[in-house]
């Protein structure tokens, strides 16, 4: 039997480390609050992201990080993406020789502009052999229901994404293997930019078409971004591209659709911040995403604008008319 330790008590790492303990997997959750890890144990819930959701007896947390890691094949990261590099720093020495480092984070680092598995491979000195990511159309109150779903997960060692697989495989979870890392990463990470943009403009009751346009133009951007830094194009065709962003962009259940939608009705940063209990990573990665871009020569004017109405006070209605009065350019190279 494998051993996992799922770094992160939010409601994607209770929901992977339930869909590992279902699968078989000898499965702890490790916390820092000593309330909701009691909760787990004691009532198998976790009453602060997953109120109602029976998790398995068999699995349990902790707050121990050394006593959690004891023993692990697979260290599972699902902490917020701006705070990985602090937290790895602080696990780092417990790692088992040999276990797998496993990113369920989808960002990109403010300042390095490091995706998840960079930034694990740096702080906790690893190669990219034992680093895995796992991405996909995965909304969570689905998936604490046991709905159907699918996810990638990527490694650029071919037996470890087997292994990984077999450790979270479930009749209502399938998960297919991909080498490409850059390009799940970048799916994932950009993904919840566009899914910002699409929010907005459903907030200021845009329609369809637009966020159609969106949508499609915003994987173009994926794509690009993607072919600049080597990754595979077929993956941004795939659920790890594709199907995350449809999920993303039209789910009320998203967080940074949902982000995106109460800035369009007028809400400020400040109040959208404050009435949203968990983290929206493209509110953060989208200053991150952009840099990269730059850097790179991308052109990504939906990732533009959306910095712009986050961070610089731009507001919904001027960004639509940055996007819809842009020089007009053959369809391939984008808005």
């Amino acid at each position: 039997m494998s051993k996992a330790v799922v770094f992160g008590t939010g409601s994607w790492g209770t929901t992977f480390a339930m869909i590992l303990a279902e699968a078989g997997t000898d499965t702890t959750l490790w916390g820092r609050r000593a309330e909701v890890v009691d909760a787990i144990n004691d009532r198998h819930e976790n009453p602060e992201y997953l109120p109602g959701v029976k998790l398995p007896e068999t699995l349990s947390a902790t707050t121990d990080h050394v006593a959690a890691m004891d023993g692990a094949d697979f260290v599972v990261l699902a902490v917020p993406a701006q705070t990985l590099r602090g937290n790895l720093a602080e696990w780092k020495d417990a790692i088992p020789p040999g276990a797998v480092l496993v990113s369920l984070m989808k960002g990109v680092e403010l300042g390095t502009g490091k995706r998840m598995s960079e930034v694990i491979c740096e702080v906790a000195e690893v190669p990219e052999s034992r680093v895995a990511v796992v991405s996909g159309p995965n909304l969570v109150p689905e998936l604490a229901r046991r709905q159907p779903a699918a996810a990638v997960v990527a490694c650029t060692d071919d037996e470890v994404a087997g292994r990984l697989q077999d450790a979270c495989h479930l009749p209502w979870f399938r998960t297919y293997t991909n080498a490409d890392v850059v390009g799940v990463e970048l799916g994932g990470a950009v993904k919840n930019v566009i899914a910002l943009a699409v929010g907005v403009a459903a907030g200021m009751g845009l329609g369809d078409n637009i966020r159609a346009t969106l949508i499609t133009r915003g994987l173009a951007e994926i794509a690009r971004l993607g072919a600049a830094l080597g990754a595979d194009q077929h993956t941004f065709a795939g659920l790890a591209g594709m199907g995350d962003l449809i999920a993303t962009c039209t789910s009320p259940l998203s967080r940074n659709r949902t982000f995106g939608e109460n800035l369009g009705r007028g809400m400020t940063l400040a109040e959208v911040v404050a009435a949203t209990k968990q983290t929206a990573e493209g509110v953060k990665s989208c200053e991150s995403v952009l840099e990269l871009a730059r850097k790179h020569d991308v052109e990504m004017p939906i990732t533009e604008v959306v910095v712009g109405v986050v961070h610089d006070g731009l507001s919904p209605g001027e960004a639509a008319l940055l996007l819809m009065n842009r020089t007009p350019k053959p369809e391939r190279y984008g808005l």
